[in-house]
């Protein structure tokens, strides 16, 4: 899981930070580092289209329909030039006190795909897309976009490099198996109204636990929709006696098996049973030949972070772009604001 939200706060957020943030912005104590590297000057335009993310979407899970549906996407965003193009779904939303609007990228990796060479986003016409400001989720890997942020590390398990794992970890999911605990993974378009309602109590529940604020907590329809999309599943640890003590919601999406959503029974906590999830997945992801992206931490070293690291052979960065569209109307609606690293300032 990462950081989630409709604006960019600073990566890699301060310990007391709330968990799972939906809606990125609080300072902390570093400023987004960026990666300066080459890029093509280009005659590049960017626009709008009010398609709900029609013209982005693909069998790929961060950009597939029910995803971008269960998000609320309202557009695509186009880039072209002479040499190729680029494309990735957005929401669109209006500037609170303006009749202004700007653009994040929905959760996750979504990205903008296409062909073209390395962009500098400053030689890119922004006028069509009539937005103050963009924040560019990318996807795992190099951004299209040139200078991107190092927003944060993620944790990866990949099948093509020895294994790594804990040995208490180990003997935790060897103990739990030999408990009884059984381990089930289910296609998304397959899991029954009861399994989606068992992963939406357990995953409440950690929300709970973890002090999540309201728009952490997701209804029943979210789920259902996500889970319609192409190569999603639906882990399942059930404890001795049917209850069902952790499940995750995993997917594939440019290249990666992804550990997306997911959640432990209080009553179960004493069993560590997401680490049999988180097994079952390692499994899967060579099962599948590709890595598992386990995501992130909320501040670097936490227990998150930690727990996540202890089935990771390698990190990769994650990068985002912040954009500035309108660069009069954003200095306007910014001045005065002391808003840190915050993006875009006029929001802090």
């Amino acid at each position: 899981m990462e950081a989630r939200g409709d604006d960019a706060r600073p990566p890699r957020a301060e310990a007391g930070a709330a968990r799972r943030l939906r809606d990125l912005g609080s300072p902390t104590g570093r400023v987004p580092r960026r990666r300066r590297g080459p890029a093509r000057v280009s005659t590049a335009r960017a626009e709008l289209i009010a398609d709900a993310g029609a013209a982005a979407a693909s069998d790929e899970f961060f950009r597939s329909r029910p995803f971008l549906e269960a998000e609320g996407v309202t557009h695509s965003l186009r880039i072209e030039s002479d040499e190729g193009g680029l494309i990735g779904p957005l929401i669109v939303r209006e500037i609170p006190g303006t009749d202004a609007r700007d653009a994040t990228s929905p959760y996750g990796y979504p990205g903008l795909v296409g062909s073209l060479p390395i962009l500098d986003p400053a030689a890119i016409d922004w006028s069509g897309t009539g937005l103050v400001s963009a924040f560019i989720r990318h996807a795992l890997g190099p951004s299209p976009l040139a200078n991107p942020t190092d927003r944060n590390l993620v944790q990866i398990a990949d099948p093509a490099l020895p294994p790594k794992s804990r040995p208490s970890d180990r003997r935790q999911v060897r103990r739990n198996l030999e408990a009884g605990y059984e381990l089930e993974i289910v296609p998304g378009a397959a899991v029954t109204p009861e399994q989606r309602a068992g992963f939406l109590g357990v995953y409440e529940q950690t929300m709970r636990r973890t002090a999540a604020a309201e728009h952490y907590f997701f209804g029943a329809d979210y789920f259902a929709r996500i889970l319609q999309a192409p190569q999603t599943w639906l882990v399942l640890a059930t404890a001795p006696g049917g209850s069902l003590a952790a499940a995750s919601i995993a997917t594939v999406s440019d290249g990666y098996l992804h550990y997306y959503l997911s959640g432990s029974a209080d009553s179960h906590l004493r069993d560590s049973p997401m680490k049999n999830v988180v097994a079952r997945l390692l499994e899967y992801s060579s099962e599948l030949g590709l890595p598992l992206n386990l995501g992130g931490g909320i501040a670097p070293g936490d227990a998150l972070e930690e727990f996540k690291r202890g089935f990771a052979n390698r990190q990769l960065t994650w990068l985002t772009s912040e954009l500035v569209c309108d660069a009069e109307t954003y200095e306007q609606l910014s001045r005065g604001r002391d808003a840190g690293a915050y993006f875009p300032a006029y929001r802090a």
